[in-house]
């Protein structure tokens, strides 16, 4: 790949990613995302907002210290003190990115800022001489650029290079343009900015007209050599620029866009997309792009004949390109450890960072009680193994009557600390019946916000997923299970999701301490 052509990958998963509501991550779930990032081939990772919290904080700090391979960048307000947190976060990374943004929209700067233009330059020279002062890195954006005066675009842009700013990126923060519109914008900006020809032009697309995708693809027709995105396009509102749909446009049709390509792994790219799915627990829709479950799927028969024959006749791309496996049995009840252990690392788990033993007792146990295990079943293993929390409460049994002429009833049997405890509760339906007998048996009364149920893979014998969101004294939790038997599914969501917040309690805590 020659170095005009290549795309940089800035991903904004844990950033801006984060923000959508839903999709918030403590630092260990953001630590498994970035290590999954840097072994999708990621050039950058933005890992959060220093100032925003004490959390976000340490967040970037333990991406910092952890992570290699990508730059590690940290958001900043173009405020000393943004500036100075983010650089103390970012102190140990093996190579570092301070981004510094201000409102450019008149807008913006009038509404939200109470600034002129003036002083906004001001702002813009000050923040970026400042964060240069801590490292060579740095990038600068005009927030809501697309709806800024563009001649003014060219003056921020002047003073950014001049104070030191090594990219410029053109956010269309509330996905306002349009493809050609944002094409003419970076070429405007190209021709007009002095120097711009020695920094890298980025872009971040907002997805609020359905363009984030098709307005970046654009700009680096344009241009433009890096796409700030995200994994499954999460993000703000309507979310960000869908990472994997760059990726595979630009390698799918590399004559439309002059050979331009990234260096992104991409039979990573489906693993890293479950993976984040575990983690916040949504799901991408069935028909999304490369990584929802009908991408690949062909139902109608006039398909299936021309895929039997030819399966480019209706597939541009291999589900294999993405890191997508056939949807049929991979292992059983009769394979061994080494059979097992080769699937996971094929799905791009890594042996030695997992209790293999457990694992593989857990898949032994899914094989008994199921046909047919898919990779998606082992994947859920996995990532639910990967995901522990410290468990103060265990489920140790579970057992629900329920029926048409019977009152729903479950009889949990939980392990809190030492002691194991036995409780029976009835509800409006079991899993009411089950969360009221763990909730009085933990001893917290969270209040449950959302209940997401998902089959992993089809057939009547699928295993099913349960996403449940609790929020207790204003912290909020996402507890996940996976099970062949939807109310244990049920029942070890719920537990998961209070072991967080006792885990939260236990933190606070310790901070009071001083510890």
């Amino acid at each position: 790949m020659r170095d005009d052509s290549r795309v940089l990958i800035f991903d904004t998963t844990l950033r801006d990613g984060e923000q959508a509501p839903g999709c918030s991550m403590n630092i260990e779930e953001k630590l498994i995302l970035a290590r999954q990032l840097a072994k999708l081939g990621v050039d950058v990772i933005e890992a959060g907002f220093p100032i925003a919290s004490q959390g976000d904080f340490e967040a970037v700090r333990a991406v910092a210290r952890e992570v290699h391979g990508p730059v590690i960048c940290g958001l900043a307000r173009t405020q000393n003190d943004d500036i100075d947190r983010a650089a103390e976060a970012l102190r140990d990374a093996e190579r570092g990115r301070i981004h510094v943004f201000i409102a450019t929209s008149e807008i913006h700067m009038r509404d939200k800022l109470g600034m002129g233009p003036d002083r906004v330059l001001e702002e813009v020279s000050r923040g970026v001489e400042r964060a240069r002062g801590y490292t060579e890195d740095i990038e600068f954006s005009p927030e809501d650029a697309t709806r800024s005066d563009w001649e003014f675009l060219v003056q921020v842009c002047r003073r950014a290079l001049e104070a030191g700013a090594s990219t410029l990126n053109i956010p269309d923060t509330v996905g306002y343009t349009t493809p050609q519109e944002y094409a003419d914008l970076i070429a405007y900006l190209r021709a007009q900015v002095p120097g711009i020809d020695a920094a890298r032009l980025s872009v971040h697309c907002h997805d609020d007209l359905g363009l984030a995708v098709a307005n970046s693809l654009a700009a680096i027709r344009s241009g433009a050599r890096q796409v700030e995105c995200t994994l499954n396009g999460i993000g703000e509102r309507a979310g960000n620029t869908a990472m994997e749909e760059v990726v595979m446009a630009l390698r799918t049709r590399p004559e439309f866009y002059e050979g331009c390509d990234t260096r992104i792994e991409a039979r990573e790219i489906y693993p890293a997309s479950r993976m984040l799915q575990q983690v916040i627990g949504i799901n991408v829709p069935p028909n999304k792009a490369i990584v929802g479950d009908n991408a690949f799927a062909h139902e109608a028969g006039i398909h299936q004949h021309g895929m039997l024959q030819n399966k480019l006749t209706y597939e541009i791309m291999t589900p294999e390109s993405v890191g997508r496996g056939a949807t049929e049995l991979v292992l059983g009840k009769h394979s061994g450890r080494h059979a097992f252990a080769d699937r996971i690392r094929e799905l791009g788990f890594d042996t030695e960072k997992i209790d293999f033993e457990r694992a593989f007792q857990g898949f032994k146990s899914l094989a008994d009680a199921k046909k047919t295990v898919y990779n998606e079943d082992i994947e859920a293993l996995i990532t639910d193994q990967l995901l522990q929390v410290d468990q103060r409460f265990k489920l140790v049994n579970l057992s629900v009557v329920c029926g048409t002429l019977a009152t729903p009833s479950a009889t949990v049997e939980l392990q809190v600390g030492d002691e194991v405890s036995k409780l029976a509760r009835v509800g409006d339906g079991p899993v009411d019946a089950v969360f009221q007998a763990i909730r009085e048996l933990s001893g917290r009364n969270p209040r449950l916000l959302r209940y997401h149920v998902n089959a992993i893979t089809s057939g009547i014998d699928a295993q099913g997923e349960v996403s449940v969101t609790l929020e207790e004294d204003e912290a909020r939790v996402i507890g996940k299970g996976a099970d062949t038997d939807i109310l244990i599914a049920s029942a070890k969501a719920y537990i998961h999701a209070l072991n967080k917040l006792a885990r939260r309690e236990d933190a606070g805590a310790s901070q009071l301490r001083g510890v």
